[in-house]
């Protein structure tokens, strides 16, 4: 047999029902408890006021009064049958003052009245003390409030107070809260639903979404309305699906980066290997010199465009390897341009110490004045700025047309050329490697176009959270 298992809308009526029937008949049943207390002790103090004026009203009858020809139980019954719509019976102990009570199996019977037998054990409570004895007793078939209490030296009176109309009240309260208990369950039901449909149609929603999101509609959001646990899962929808095209877009990039990259790749080995096959079938002829001069070229050429290959396979792979050591920026600048055997002037504002790879900021430089040169016009400058505290500037700028505006946002992308680089000798990789190297020393490299072309290296004096140098010397001081 399968187990039933309740729908969401179903679930949440049948929990609302649920809460509302026990709340509503916790407080029903605590309203009438209270009522009906309420309702029965004023019934008795009406009840035990009007049984003590008798009692006072019957003892003055017999004092002060002519005295009747019979006993003062007769005299009390003559009092008492002056009395409308009130039952009563006397109980006489005291054979002085009439005829007296026989104690039966059942206790006292009554000598004038109802003919009723009395418990034993109320009868002699009420002889005991001077207040009056209630309790609750059925005579003759009806159940009555009974009050004892003496008039007169072990003379009883006895007085019937029916609680027909005590019971007809509690019965119209049970009925007025039963009626108010299913008035408020029907209510509550109906707004059970209505949140239910409310509810469930913000599920719907959602679920409709998540399909839209899973068939590839990347562009499906929820709409955030209010703040409850609804709007925070629609916030966390949208961020997901947020994230979720931004990564796809990354690998549609990367995709396009990839084929792109092959392409140029392609490209760039087919221009040397053409020329090592031209230039080997010319070893035997009378040009062979030459020939061997073009193989050295496109050798090292091939040699070059393999190595940075290989350092951004490493990038790729997260393996590139990073040394910190103390660098003096300014030292590093002068050797690149003793290495290029270029005109380019060195100039340093502040503090040029830092740490980092020396290396990598060695390639870094190198490679952003190889571009200057290649790509702009004289004159290049280099210029340090160590003026702040936590990081250092190296700006590379030449004097040429500057960056076409098309150029900027790609310019680091791997094998990015502009139309006159096409026909250059460079692999296309050297902004993507001093970029990648950047980025390694937890800096970056702006470019702007001020009449020319400017890269400038931003490097932090120590790489945050990065290793501190190998060579055990102090930090560098800040200017």
């Amino acid at each position: 047999m399968r187990r039933w298992h309740p729908g969401l809308r179903t679930s949440i009526v049948l929990t609302v029902i649920a809460i509302t029937v026990a709340a509503t008949g916790t407080m029903a049943y605590l309203s009438y408890q209270l009522q009906q207390h309420e309702i029965r002790d004023r019934f008795r103090q009406a009840a035990l006021a009007d049984f003590q004026s008798d009692q006072q009203q019957i003892h003055q009858w017999l004092v002060y009064a002519k005295a009747p020809a019979g006993s003062k139980v007769d005299g009390a019954a003559d009092y008492l049958n002056g009395r409308l719509a009130l039952d009563w019976s006397i109980v006489n102990l005291n054979p002085a003052t009439g005829p007296q009570s026989q104690l039966t199996g059942s206790g006292y019977t009554a000598v004038a009245g109802i003919p009723a037998v009395l418990p034993q054990d109320q009868v002699e409570k009420a002889l005991d003390q001077l207040e009056p004895v209630d309790f609750e007793y059925n005579v003759q078939g009806s159940l009555q409030l009974v009050f004892v209490g003496q008039t007169e030296p072990n003379m009883l009176l006895v007085e019937y107070y029916s609680t027909r109309i005590t019971d007809a009240e509690l019965s119209k309260v049970r009925l007025q809260l039963s009626a108010a208990a299913v008035l408020v369950i029907l209510v509550g039901s109906g707004l059970g639903v209505l949140a239910a449909r409310r509810i469930q149609r913000r599920v719907r929603v959602a679920a409709g979404a998540a399909r839209q999101l899973g068939s590839g509609d990347l562009e499906t959001r929820l709409p955030v309305q209010g703040q409850d646990e609804f709007a925070d899962l629609a916030g966390s929808f949208n961020s997901m699906a947020q994230r979720l095209g931004e990564s796809i877009d990354e690998l549609r990039r990367k995709d396009e980066q990839q084929r792109r990259f092959v392409a140029d790749v392609a490209h760039d080995l087919r221009t040397p290997m053409a020329v090592l096959i031209a230039a080997s079938d010319g070893l035997d002829g009378p040009d062979r010199d030459r020939s061997a001069e073009l193989i050295g070229a496109q050798t090292r050429r091939l040699s070059a465009l393999v190595e940075d290959l290989l350092e951004m396979s490493r990038f790729d792979a997260g393996a590139a390897e990073f040394r910190p050591e103390h660098v003096d920026l300014q030292e590093l600048c002068v050797d690149v341009v003793e290495m290029v055997a270029a005109d380019i002037s060195v100039t340093l504002h502040g503090n040029g110490i830092v740490v980092g790879d020396p290396r990598r900021l060695h390639t870094i430089v190198r490679n952003l004045v190889s571009n200057a040169l290649h790509h702009g016009a004289p004159p290049v400058t280099i210029t340090i700025d160590g003026t702040a505290d936590f990081e250092v500037r190296v700006a590379v700028r030449d004097h040429g047309p500057g960056l076409p505006p098309e150029l900027a946002p790609v310019v680091f992308d791997r094998f990015v050329r502009g139309d006159r680089s096409r026909r250059s000798e460079g692999s296309g990789l050297g902004l993507a490697i001093a970029y990648e190297n950047a980025v390694l020393h937890g800096g970056r490299i702006d470019v702007a176009s001020p009449g020319g072309a400017e890269f400038t290296l931003v490097v932090p004096r120590i790489p945050g959270g990065g290793p501190r140098p190998s060579d055990g010397s102090p930090e560098p001081a800040h200017p």
